[in-house]
């Protein structure tokens, strides 16, 4: 089910270009809304499956972790640029993944996971430039959202991973998520959903960005290890250049579109079927 997981990134790498459709939202606002309309539609799906599922207090404290991670991200961005807090964001979530693997499931990583994750890492930063101050408190945040993301990934694989439906699973993460988000996302203010534009772009944001998105990362956690889906994730940055470029007339230049193969190169090298452990660093 690697395919579910790369379904997802792709549909989180529209997320950008559709919120552009929006003009002077405060993207805390833009993303709390994301959040209680996806978390809604989830939870909704999921129905009373919710409520047979075990380990009610770990999928409660991941629910925590998905609204924490959009507050860490933002908080991070605000402080150290889009450029580098996207990065240590994004690319320290799969190092954090494999460790956190390691450690609770003893799942060691293998070389060629870990190499291939490196690079994908190198490709991303190449991909999204450096632009930016490279704040230590700025960097510090990104890490803890990394590491948050990590956390909220590894709960919801360990749940299904004891024969839990994964829509029940990440119907209970982002309910939980939304309620949280909820007073967030009327603190921030709700107006620009007056608006038609604005409205539908939280519908697409919250429907597709996160609904779906998530449903297909719940399948695909079923059958792929989830440091392979969380490099497999990676591909959202790749997404996110290709309809800049599209749809929003970008330029790539050559430095970019050699980090967009190298990303694009490691993440066939993660999605192939492996040997392993043989090849673990255990």
């Amino acid at each position: 089910m690697k395919l579910a997981v790369v379904g997802a990134a792709v549909l989180w790498g529209t997320a950008g270009t559709a919120g552009l459709l929006v003009a002077g939202v405060d993207p805390v606002s833009l993303a709390a809304a994301r959040l209680v309309v996806g978390g809604l539609v989830l939870a909704a799906a999921a129905g009373a499956a919710v409520r047979v599922l075990p380990r009610r207090g770990l999928l409660a404290a991941a629910a925590l972790g998905v609204a924490a991670y959009q507050l860490c991200y933002f908080a991070a961005v605000s402080r150290t640029g889009v450029a580098i807090g996207t990065v240590v964001a994004i690319g320290s979530g799969p190092v954090f993944t494999g460790l956190l693997s390691w450690l609770l499931d003893r799942v060691p990583p293998t070389r060629r996971w870990a190499g291939a994750t490196a690079a994908a890492i190198a490709g991303c930063a190449v991909l999204t430039g450096g632009g930016g101050e490279a704040r230590a408190d700025g960097i510090l945040l990104a890490l803890l959202g990394g590491l948050i993301y990590a956390g909220y990934s590894v709960a919801a694989a360990r749940v299904i991973g004891t024969g839990a439906s994964s829509d029940a699973v990440m119907g209970a993460m982002f309910g939980g998520a939304a309620l949280v988000m909820l007073p967030v996302l009327l603190h921030t203010g709700t107006g620009w959903l007056a608006d038609p534009r604005g409205l539908l772009t939280a519908l697409y944001l919250g429907c597709a960005t996160t609904a779906l998105a998530y449903f297909l990362y719940g399948r695909g956690l079923r059958t792929t290890p989830v440091a392979t889906a969380a490099t497999l994730a990676l591909a959202e940055p790749a997404v996110a250049t290709l309809l800049g470029v599209a749809v929003l007339g970008e330029t790539l230049t050559p430095v970019s579109a050699a980090g967009l193969l190298l990303l694009g190169g490691s993440l066939v090298v993660v999605a192939l079927p492996g040997r392993e452990p043989a090849e673990s660093f255990a």
